[in-house]
């Protein structure tokens, strides 16, 4: 087993980690802790072989890594779904309710609540829940800022967990399963306008870019 703060380190190293290394001043605003205080840890985890880390470098997940924020990945996703659905929790109410609850789960109860919630293939958010094997499905999406113009898009995701832009975003209609089309993009950073329905929106470029589709 291993500890509540390794398993928010793993999470946060995933998340984030992309074609280069993870920095430790990254992992430090993730998580809202000292630069010291990240660096003590990685150098712990890379001892664990959880992640491979290089001084001035950054840290990268191991396979053994991967495998581990994946699993706990699984069960915050299946908790915000079961919140979700459920038990009536607002979408932007499930991320920190799951956070606290990922690290006291038994596998049965995480299993339990999975089958109840009907085998879920994404959360509220529209984010995928890895299997028990920690595989993905292919991520087909891009952000509404780079979908075409003129063209029905479907929301399939929405990025940070934000608890303010959740609400925001929920009070104007765009959550995941509905279809929309970008009909302006201004340039500088101006705002996107999205048609829903009859409806057009002005969106900040701030708020668009968490915003991820598909073709509809």
């Amino acid at each position: 087993m291993l500890s509540e703060s390794i398993e928010d380190y793993l999470k946060a190293i995933y998340k984030i980690e992309g074609d280069e290394p993870v920095t430790t001043n990254d992992l430090a605003a993730s998580l809202n802790v000292a630069p010291s205080s990240v660096t003590k840890m990685i150098k712990r985890l890379d001892e664990m072989e959880l992640v491979n880390y290089t001084s001035h470098k950054g840290v990268e997940l191991t396979d053994k890594g991967k495998i581990e924020s994946l699993r706990i990945l699984r069960r915050h996703r299946i908790i915000e779904t079961f919140l979700h659905d459920i038990l009536g929790y607002s979408w932007d109410e499930v991320h920190d309710e799951a956070n606290k609850l990922e690290h006291y789960i038994s596998e049965r109860f995480e299993e339990a609540i999975y089958k109840l919630s009907g085998y879920p293939k994404v959360d509220p958010h529209g984010d995928p829940i890895p299997d028990k094997e920690g595989n993905l499905p292919d991520d087909t999406t891009l952000s509404i800022v780079e979908a075409e113009l003129n063209k029905k898009v479907k929301i399939s995701r929405i990025m940070p967990d934000d608890t303010e832009l959740l609400q925001y975003l929920g009070s104007l209609g765009l959550v995941p399963g509905a279809v929309v089309k970008v009909l302006e993009k201004h340039p500088f950073g101006g705002p996107i306008v999205i048609q829903k329905d009859s409806k057009k929106i002005n969106l900040g470029m701030e708020a668009a870019k968490y915003i991820w589709v598909i073709e509809a």
